[in-house]
């Protein structure tokens, strides 16, 4: 199996769960008529981050990892997203960065020096401990938490929610 197999599948099939689970919570809010920027404002804690930043993040990590991964590096992309629907958007178009790239953009990948900034330090992977020991474990930990935000705040969610079916 490729580093392309690996990684840009699996994170298009995650990504669409997420967006799944954010329709969710739209349909929550409107049902209840709850404002959306309650939700979106929600953290699990107070140092945390808000559900818009979970997804703002979650998606981040997937675009800069693929397009870094195929040997390019990302542009910035604003972080503007104030509704749900924004935040839909924001993942459809990560989605589509990730289906543009091909198996072919990764030849080598496993083995490039990834080398990027994370806040003030300097950090650099090999492509194949990139993807396994900051991409990954990133989306999924920002993913979980935008999907225990809406679930803490009543959202019927359940696993396949966000497994994705």
């Amino acid at each position: 199996m490729s580093l392309y197999d690996e990684f840009v599948p699996p994170l298009a099939h995650a990504l669409g769960a997420l967006s799944k689970v954010l329709e969710k919570g739209a349909a929550h809010a409107a049902a209840r008529r709850i404002d959306e920027s309650v939700l979106l404002s929600a953290r699990l804690y107070p140092d945390m981050v808000a559900l818009t930043r979970q997804v703002q993040i979650a998606c981040d990590q997937a675009r800069r990892g693929a397009i870094r991964l195929a040997g390019k590096e990302p542009e910035p992309v604003p972080d503007t997203e104030t509704t749900f629907a924004d935040l839909g958007a924001r993942i459809a178009r990560t989605i589509a960065a990730l289906n543009a790239l091909t198996p072919a953009d990764f030849a080598g990948a496993e083995a490039r020096t990834v080398t990027f900034k994370a806040g003030p330090r300097e950090i650099t992977f090999t492509g194949a401990d990139y993807i396994r020991r900051w991409i990954l474990p990133n989306y999924y930990f920002h993913a979980t938490a935008a999907y225990a935000i809406l679930r803490h705040n009543g959202v019927e969610l359940g696993k396949a929610d966000f497994l994705g079916g």
